[in-house]
């Protein structure tokens, strides 16, 4: 059977007032101590499978969970056992045999759950929502982590009923979005008491301690981008819900880890690195809404809001650590006095925007909307073949300068009609193609644009970039990848560009009080002049690139 729930962590400062609210009422509390199985290889965590014996109460189940349709779907099924003991013949002829009967290790307990769960059914317009609060450990090996998380579980209704009691009580309570399920974590921390295990038993004291000091910083390491891979018979609807889902647990996943979901106060494990992957996943989440703009219905004001504000506030966090983390250590090799003065500081830390109200809401908000992207009315389809360069701008705005008006031409089509509807691979290309063009104009004479022409040819760039790794599934991979790390050269260049551009007008700013500045004004100015050449260079090859997506 499949379940849909939404799990989210409840910090320290919020269990007591979580825990008063979920008891208020007809709450039951039951003790849950889980054993999950795996062999020495891993098999069934390479699977996405889960399998556990759980004992609650006084009662043993034998459960078995993977990932379902959605980011909140879950396969699970339960089989009620004697005592602690599997049973993988309850599996035979279901879909689960092949993998199970195909492991080559032996299974063996790889961590365990000791959970409180207090339990609790509420209802909203939608439907009925079970309410789960569990605190406890998660345990592998000599390592333990903690759990106090709220599970919101669909009883009966539609999905929204989730959304709508998780975000009155995640606004309540500050609560964040952890995507992580405890099989995941618990997969994650075996990993890491295995790997320290192995540190201790050999070296040195000074060689052990680095290298544990390493792979306690890989198990907190930035979530990076994977790929949403679409088939040729979606609709450009259900291929926006597939990258949005993989987007958003790009975003959420260094989030989580900015706001301290599982260290705070023990462990600073978020960096400038979660930053930049956060802001990359919010990136890529824009550049799909301009990829299928005309396709879709846009999402909701709230979301295309929330992306603007909260990347902009995560933007300011990245700046000052681009300064201070890359370009003031290159001017300090290069010969710069040092300059003794204190960066003024963002408003709001990294962790206090991860951690908030405003910007978990946002990301229950665009999750929600992700699981149900709609195709836009039948009236206002857009026209095919692909228009020009007439109206490149999507239909809704991105950055708050885009007219409501400068929408993609449309065509009237009558309702009857039986136009088959071009294929997602054709009209994913068509964009493709009409994109690579625009920047390859406007590359031209690179060293003739200003900073922002620069920056703008930057961000299309980066759109094209990321467009084609939404499409890279429907398109051939050879040639995809050639192209690939011609777009990946100019993107270093810019990069490189974008961040001594910021840096310059920052310095130029400490001249008066700080005459060492003058040494970074100099370097910075002939370093641009040398990138300037390097860039139309690589402008100049992605130009020739053959236009293999047509």
């Amino acid at each position: 059977m499949s379940e849909q729930e939404l799990k989210l962590h409840v910090p320290a400062s919020a269990r007591r007032a979580v825990l008063q609210e979920v008891r208020q009422r007809d709450a039951t509390r039951v003790r849950l101590h889980a054993l999950y199985f795996d062999t020495p290889a891993r098999e069934l965590a390479n699977a996405r499978i889960a399998l556990r014996l759980r004992k609650e109460g006084s009662n043993w189940v034998q459960t078995l969970k993977m990932p379902g349709a959605d980011a909140i779907t879950r396969v699970e099924i339960n089989h009620p056992r004697p005592g602690p003991v599997l049973d993988l013949s309850v599996y035979a002829g279901s879909e689960f045999e092949g993998p199970l009967s195909a492991l080559k290790g032996e299974l063996g307990v790889r961590y365990e759950t000791d959970v409180q769960r207090l339990l609790r059914k509420v209802r909203s317009r939608y439907g009925s929502i079970e309410l789960a609060y569990d605190t406890g450990i998660l345990r592998a090996g000599s390592l333990e982590l903690p759990i106090s998380e709220l599970e919101f579980e669909l009883v009966s209704g539609r999905p929204a009923a989730i959304f709508t009691v998780a975000r009155r009580w995640q606004q309540r309570h500050a609560l964040v979005l952890d995507t992580r399920s405890k099989s995941e974590r618990g997969d994650a921390l075996a990993s890491l008491a295995s790997q320290l295990s192995e540190q201790d038993a050999s070296g040195d004291p000074d060689t052990v301690q680095a290298h544990r000091s390493k792979a306690i910083a890989r198990f907190w390491a930035p979530c990076g981008t994977s790929p949403a891979k679409l088939h040729e018979d979606m609709t450009p609807a259900e291929a926006m819900g597939r990258v949005a889902e993989e987007c958003l647990n790009q975003v959420a996943r260094n989030a989580a880890v900015l706001a301290e979901v599982d260290t705070l106060g023990v462990y600073p494990a978020g960096n400038s690195e979660h930053v930049h992957q956060l802001r990359v996943g919010m990136r890529r989440l824009r550049s799909a809404w301009r990829l299928f703009d005309g396709w879709i219905t846009p999402p909701p004001d709230s979301v295309l809001e929330g992306v603007r504000t909260h990347f902009s506030a995560f933007g300011e966090n990245r700046d000052q650590d681009v300064l201070n983390e890359t370009v003031t250590p290159i001017l300090e090799r290069a010969g710069m006095p040092a300059i003794s003065f204190e960066v003024t500081p963002p408003d709001v830390d990294s962790q206090s925007i991860a951690a908030s109200k405003a910007f978990q809401g946002w990301l229950l908000d665009t999750l929600e909307w992700s699981l149900s992207v709609e195709p836009p009315q039948p009236a206002t389809l857009p026209a095919m073949p692909e228009p020009s360069d007439i109206a490149p701008e999507p239909s809704f705005s991105l950055d708050g300068t885009a007219p409501a008006l400068a929408a993609t031409p449309t065509l009237i089509i009558p309702m009857n009609t039986h136009v088959k509807p071009p294929s997602l691979r054709k009209l994913l290309t068509k964009r493709l193609h009409r994109w690579h063009s625009k920047v390859v104009e406007q590359s031209k004479d690179f060293a003739a644009l200003d900073i922002p022409a620069r920056h703008d040819l930057r961000k299309r760039g980066k759109r094209l970039r990321y467009g084609l790794a939404f499409a890279q599934s429907l398109l051939p991979q050879t040639q995809l990848r050639t192209y690939q790390k011609q777009l990946a050269k100019v993107q270093d260049v810019l990069g490189e560009i974008n961040d001594l551009a910021m840096a310059k007008e920052y310095y130029h700013a400490c001249v008066g009080t700080h005459p060492q500045a003058w040494f970074a004004l100099g370097w910075i100015t002939a370093r641009l002049e040398k990138l300037t050449g390097e860039a139309q260079k690589e402008f100049d090859q992605l130009a020739a690139s053959k236009p293999f997506w047509k």
